[in-house]
């Protein structure tokens, strides 16, 4: 196996390694986007275009801050966030790691898969939320923005609305005489 493109933090394995069945036919090629740390490893065929093989849909991003609706084809194995940027297409992200709320969006319809998405609970899943920079569109979409501390609320803001913590002066005493 001859790898072309050097591996990021970004990049699923299973994009990296090919099934040895189909490595033959199969050559990587980088693509450049916005930020050199996330350079998306594409797969593609020796004419250099994405393989036939991998259903594309079509994606509505309604971009509730700006007023926008961004419309553009995803194929099932790319993140939708990289292949907005692709062609050029600015949508909110933050950490490009599925790990904040930043790019989060709520599914008015079809589904993404986002096995990845460690910024959104299960439970905001089952409600229709989902992660742009790590989802990978199932069927075509159409989503919706939103407000980055909304989500956050939504997700933590229970934790958070019982009020402010205690101050206990004697387990601080004995937490400092641990030391």
């Amino acid at each position: 196996m001859n790898l072309r493109s050097p591996c990021t933090l970004s990049t699923p394995l299973h994009r990296l390694f090919p099934s040895p069945k189909s490595s033959n036919s199969l050559n990587f090629r980088r693509r450049t986007t916005s930020s050199e740390l996330q350079t998306p490893v594409e797969l593609t065929g020796r004419s250099g275009s994405h393989s036939q093989s991998v259903p594309t849909h079509k994606v509505t991003v309604r971009d509730r801050k700006r007023g926008l609706v961004h419309e553009f084809f995803v194929p099932e194995d790319q993140y939708i966030l990289h292949t907005a940027e692709s062609q050029n297409i600015s949508l909110p992200f933050a950490c490009r790691h599925g790990c904040c709320t930043s790019c989060a969006v709520r599914v008015k319809s079809g589904q993404i898969r986002q096995p990845e998405a460690l910024g959104i609970s299960a439970e905001l899943k089952s409600k229709g939320y989902a992660l742009l920079c790590v989802g990978y569109p199932s069927s075509d979409i159409d989503v919706e923005t939103q407000d980055e501390d909304e989500v956050y609320w939504l997700q933590f803001g229970r934790y958070f609305a019982r009020g402010p913590i205690e101050r206990d002066d004697y387990a601080l005493e004995l937490a400092m005489g641990d030391e």
